[in-house]
């Protein structure tokens, strides 16, 4: 009986011992192993696809993207959001031309704003960079400035822009519905006054534009459905709602009364957190825009950002560069999103076409919307986003059409804004979203995702 036991035990050490020598060959094999084989592509796969099932945190490789959240939480704060930063405080970023009186082509403009702050703040003539001014310095009669609350100082500027840059070509943007070249009733305003915030936007009108955008022009786009192009425009469009959410989360109204702004972590946790599709979304938008931003790195980093001011120009010139250009990016994240495997297959052109018809019914939207500070950024990020198509699903630099792919300087200026919003939400979802989901509750199982309705 006791020899029995005795032959087990060793039995059972000698299994144990063969098992823990073939980990340490296992582990030996891994190390010698080249770093693009691939079998540790395989191991990679198998360690992000155990990972990204972790819980309230993001972890693995963004959804229909090519980096992993880790690297972009960590080159964003490192890389991308510093100089970004920067660069839309110079002179040639900070101005933005936009129409903001038009007609909504679906129904009629109600004005539905609370508060003062939806209103976008006048810009003196002298503000403006020279080149950006029509000599004749043509400006709107006061008359024609009202706005939600018939405040004179809400107003803005009207000068109007015949003008382009030194090797900016004046040509409209087939994915969004302003004609880009018409500078008739144009603006320009100054993005550094007139910060994406809370405005207290909300209720029925906030609600139609929102319907009006997800369920007139992504009713097609199942996000649940298996062919990735009809994935993306819905992805596109909840990520970037999703940052609107997080801004507003970020810079919010504590009290009306003393004029005191701070963080609403509930409201981020309500808004974006609570809903986990929402957060990868932000993620998949924020790599998809940065894509775009370095398939065009030749074209933006050779571009004339002429404001006339030598110095400022110049220092906009090299910060760009360093954007485009930066190593730890390209040895990181080299190509965040393969825009390749898009439109392929007999009904690929016609499944685009479809694509680029519904995404202008969406920026046609913006029109209708009732604040002017939210119509403000909603059409600079739409214009952005439309910026970043155009970009992405030109091929050999040229477009659909054949015609080499030219950018106006509008477009540069809402792309790279775009990406310094979603690089914010970004960052202020890494920072805060453990805090608030602390305190508000776990994402883990989180509820199906619904549309929440406020800019």
């Amino acid at each position: 009986m006791v020899k029995s036991e005795n032959e087990q035990k060793g039995r059972v050490n000698q299994r144990t011992w063969i098992l823990i020598g073939a980990v340490i060959v296992l582990l030996l094999a891994i190390g010698f192993v080249p770093r693009n084989s691939p079998v540790t592509s395989l191991i990679h796969r198998i360690k992000t696809c155990y990972c990204s099932q972790d819980g309230p945190k993001y972890h693995g490789i963004v959804e229909d993207c090519c980096c992993d959240y880790q690297t972009v939480d960590r080159i964003n704060e490192e890389v991308l959001n510093p100089l970004l930063q920067q660069i839309v405080k110079y002179p040639f970023f900070r101005y933005f031309k936009v129409k903001l009186w038009c007609d909504c082509p679906f129904w009629p403009d109600d004005g539905m704003c609370r508060l003062r702050d939806c209103s976008v703040c006048e810009c003196p003539e002298n503000e403006f960079p020279e080149t950006f001014r029509k000599p004749s310095g043509s400006v709107l009669s006061s008359d024609d400035l009202v706005c939600q609350e018939g405040k004179p100082e809400a107003t803005v500027d009207r000068t109007i822009d015949v003008k382009a840059f030194k090797g900016w070509m004046e040509v409209d943007n087939p994915w969004t519905n302003d004609d880009e070249t018409d500078n008739a009733e144009m603006t320009y305003v100054n993005l550094q006054l007139n910060p994406e915030r809370y405005t207290g936007y909300s209720g029925p009108s906030a609600r139609r534009i929102w319907d009006a955008v997800y369920s007139e022009n992504c009713q097609k786009l199942d996000p649940s459905g298996e062919c990735q192009e009809r994935r993306i425009l819905y992805k596109l469009i909840s990520g970037l709602h999703s940052s609107i959410s997080v801004h507003i989360a970020a810079e919010y109204l504590l009290d009306e009364k003393t004029n005191t702004w701070g963080q609403n972590l509930s409201l981020l946790y309500d808004r974006v957190l609570k809903y986990p599709d929402r957060v990868r979304n932000l993620y998949f938008t924020f790599l998809f825009v940065l894509r775009s931003v370095t398939k065009a790195a030749d074209y933006l980093g050779q571009a004339d950002y002429d404001t006339g001011n030598p110095v400022e120009d110049l220092n906009t010139q090299l910060l760009m560069k360093k954007l485009l250009y930066d190593h730890k990016l390209q040895t990181a994240c080299p190509k965040p999103f393969d825009e390749a495997k898009m439109w392929k297959g007999q009904s690929g052109p016609e499944l685009m076409k479809q694509t680029q018809i519904q995404f202008r019914n969406i920026s046609a939207v913006m029109d209708c919307v009732g604040c002017e500070k939210c119509r403000l950024w909603g059409k600079l990020q739409i214009l952005g986003m439309g910026t970043a198509l155009k970009i992405l699903f030109s091929e050999n630099g040229q477009d659909q059409s054949g015609q080499r792919l030219q950018l106006q300087r509008n477009e540069v200026i809402a792309l790279i804004n775009l990406l310094n919003r979603l690089s914010e939400s970004v960052k202020f979802v890494h920072e805060m979203g453990p805090s608030a989901e602390r305190m508000f509750g776990k994402i883990i199982g989180g509820p199906i995702d619904e549309i929440s309705h406020q800019f």
